[in-house]
């Protein structure tokens, strides 16, 4: 199994250190934490909403490509949760 297919299998979801919120102000979801807070751009806000800790990351794909009508998110998705997971916003 590649370190892609694991990923593909784990079921992220958001760190508890942080809270997702959207800020109507700034019109964007925003992480909160105990230090500050975290502007995600859309695509980002889009993702972590998903995080629930039971999807895996195939069906948040699935579901990303469903509701915007979009194919090919897989590269794309891999690489937000891969700087998500070094941030410690979110864990597998």
């Amino acid at each position: 199994m590649s370190s892609e297919d694991a990923v593909l299998n784990t079921t992220p979801a958001l760190s508890p250190m942080f809270r997702l919120q959207w800020e109507e102000v700034q019109q964007a979801w925003v992480l909160l934490y105990p230090e500050g807070m975290v502007k995600l751009n859309g695509s980002a806000g889009e993702i972590i909403k998903r995080l629930d800790g039971k999807k895996n990351v195939v069906a948040l794909i699935a579901e990303l490509e469903k509701d915007f009508d979009a194919t090919g998110l897989q590269s794309d998705v891999l690489a937000f949760l891969e700087i998500a997971s070094k941030q410690g916003w979110v864990k597998a």
